[in-house]
């Protein structure tokens, strides 16, 4: 692996298979004493989640924290939803509800 490439991969996430549990190395994990900033490759070789206690090859490379989700192949698709942070997605969809009922309360205005 090239320098560049484990440059890029120091604080991704990783997701544990088992249970959905998601390591962030800006947080590091209180319960088994590793310090925030820890990335997951240096992680003792005996680190469990500490969620369901997988072991550590139970987790996948979800990405760093803030960007889109979804395969790296398909954010080209659709319309340009899919560049969009999952926090971006809920801000579009939650705000576009409220909209919607706040126009369905406002009919009752026209009487």
């Amino acid at each position: 692996m090239s320098e560049q490439a484990v440059e890029n991969t120091v604080l991704d996430r990783f997701e544990c298979r088992a249970c959905g549990y998601v390591y962030e190395p800006e947080k590091g994990d209180d319960k088994h004493d590793i310090e925030p900033g820890t990335p997951f490759a240096e992680l003792p070789i005996n680190w469990r989640c500490p969620v369901c206690t997988a072991k550590k090859a139970a987790f996948t490379n979800i990405g760093p924290a803030g960007t889109a989700s979804g395969f790296k192949e398909n954010l080209g698709y659709g319309l340009g939803v899919n560049t969009l942070t999952p926090a971006q997605k809920n801000i579009l969809i939650f705000g576009a509800l409220a909209l919607g009922f706040l126009f369905f309360i406002s009919l009752y205005g026209l009487q």
